[in-house]
């Protein structure tokens, strides 16, 4: 069967793969668009594994709200430039209402899933992978579940370099509870308050501090007090509770959020690419390479 133009430019469009890469997938299976569809995933899913030793240390935060429920993921792309990429972002958006709706609970039972589309969550990550031409991955999520008394506050940075999803109980202040999420983003406290700290934590800063006031020099019988007095500030440090509001730094966020009848319940904030080792590259080689080729 003759392969004319307006078919590769109609597979090209189902799959934004290669001009040629569909002229010789039409030519494969007889000008069948479905089973050249179909072809060109199986092979985007080749080129995927292809890309599996590659770092994925760029891309988006995203947060979506749905009523009572709400969901906070990363996804993972090669490059920030790709991050920016309608595809992608298209993706991210996609990847969020699936987990909203089926609430897998981890990582490895979402790519198992089926989407509204009939793929598993994988392969509509591979078909992007193979489209977009980059390693891609969902690398985590939670989602979050409130009461109608309740309010969520979903803020993104930077686009999504950093996303933040709080819950706070006993207000339906949702203004408040952005505001307590740009805080988050902001200063990165890792717990809401004190109490949440382990004491095994605690003992290990008490020590840490109590060794730093002898290494100064000063008395024994002052230390302990010094101490404990360093250990209200590392809590400031920590605990988004016992820290100055950005927004009225004379003001405690914990005071802010009980002025709104609230508390805060939880939080999750996200970094782009944080624990993630980076491969670093000479750019300029790499394109250099590119060219040689």
């Amino acid at each position: 069967m003759a392969i004319t133009a307006q078919m590769v430019k109609e597979l090209r469009e189902k799959t934004g793969a290669g001009m040629m890469d569909c002229k010789k997938a039409l030519q494969e299976v007889d000008g069948d668009l479905e089973k050249a569809v179909d072809l060109l995933r199986e092979k985007g899913i080749a080129k995927a594994a292809k890309k599996g030793d590659r770092v994925a240390a760029e891309g988006l935060t995203s947060v979506k709200v749905n009523g009572n429920e709400a969901v906070i993921l990363e996804v993972n792309s090669e490059t920030d430039f790709v991050a920016k990429n309608e595809g992608f972002q298209t993706l991210v958006q996609e990847l969020g209402a699936h987990l909203l709706a089926k609430k897998p609970a981890t990582v490895e039972e979402a790519v198992t899933q089926t989407m509204e589309n009939g793929s598993t969550v994988e392969a509509h990550i591979n078909a992007a992978i193979a489209k977009i031409g980059e390693k891609l991955s969902l690398r985590r999520f939670e989602i979050k579940t409130k009461g109608d008394n309740d309010a969520f506050g979903a803020y993104l940075h930077m686009g999504g370099r950093i996303g933040v999803l709080t819950v706070l109980e006993g207000t339906t202040d949702e203004e408040a509870a952005k505001d307590v999420s740009m805080h988050i983003a902001a200063l990165n406290p890792k717990y809401v308050s004190r109490d949440e700290v382990s004491a095994e934590e605690v003992e290990r800063e008490r020590q840490v501090l109590t060794q730093q006031a002898l290494n100064e020099g000063k008395p024994e019988n002052i230390v302990a007090k010094m101490v404990e007095g360093r250990l209200g500030k590392y809590f400031e440090d920590v605990c988004v509770n016992d820290q100055a509001f950005v927004k009225n730094p004379d003001q405690k966020v914990g005071q802010f959020v009980s002025a709104k009848g609230g508390k805060i319940r939880d939080f999750v904030r996200y970094e782009v690419g944080e624990g993630i080792e980076k491969r670093e590259d000479n750019f300029a080689e790499e394109v250099m390479s590119q060219v040689k080729k």
